[in-house]
């Protein structure tokens, strides 16, 4: 299958390739706090930038603080539930390099992530292989123009957060949500609210299908239209 539009497919690290260790962190450093995990604080605290995300929390202490106080409730999580490649995930990549088109991974951690967990499937990936998003989130402009010199409707963005929905849509660029099955999450629904049509549960569900049809989707300026014809995809 080759695509005939899309010209990228840029592939969240975390909740797509490796397992949602985020979600999980963020509803444990919260609720340790006597704070309500709320959709709206989810919605503003994943994919932003640490700083950033630290204020949405609304814990006391600098955003340093914060950010510090996080990441040492990560490394004790990720004692318990370490990081791993979900299944699905070197399929998935096999039939995103099948439709001849750029690949790349990016998320909001340093490059040392992607080394770490996905060394063996480095070769999928296209020059810069892995684009560290923190300091532009979510990145769906920069990655698009800035790093491959294209405009947003010619990439596919696969991602578990509702929030780079948002920013795709608003940019015109194909999106697939795969959101995390942590069962406090409002990621599905949140991408529902976003109007999000294609929606998988599992890496499987991104298929030859689904791939040409977002791609002929693309091509006409119909990703995000919702019509009698166009009724949400789920796989």
């Amino acid at each position: 299958m080759v695509l005939r539009h899309l010209r990228l497919v840029a592939v969240n690290i975390d909740g797509v390739l490796l397992n949602d260790t985020f979600s999980p962190v963020i509803h444990r450093f919260l609720t340790r706090r006597g704070m309500a995990y709320t959709a709206e604080i989810e919605r503003n605290v994943l994919s932003q930038s640490r700083m950033r995300a630290a204020v949405a929390t609304g814990v006391e202490g600098t955003p340093e603080e914060v950010v510090k106080a996080y990441f040492l409730e990560r490394e004790e999580y990720l004692r318990e539930h370490p990081v791993h490649v979900m299944d699905g995930a070197g399929e998935l990549l096999e039939r995103l390099r099948a439709t001849g088109v750029p690949l790349v991974c990016y998320g909001g951690l340093d490059r040392s992530h992607f080394d770490r967990h996905l060394a063996e499937y480095a070769g999928y990936f296209d020059e810069p292989q892995y684009v560290c998003t923190d300091r532009f989130r979510p990145g769906v402009r920069e990655i698009a123009e800035n790093v491959f010199g294209l405009s947003c409707d010619q990439v596919l963005f696969i991602d578990d957060v509702a929030r780079v929905a948002e920013v795709a849509r608003s940019l015109g660029a194909a999106f697939i949500g795969h959101p995390t099955s942590f069962e406090h999450s409002f990621q599905d629904q949140l991408m529902r609210e976003a109007g999000v049509r294609h929606l998988v549960r599992s890496l499987d569900g991104i298929d030859e299908r689904m791939l040409s049809a977002i791609d002929a989707e693309a091509a006409e300026g119909l990703v995000w239209q919702q019509s009698a014809d166009l009724t949400p995809a789920r796989a």
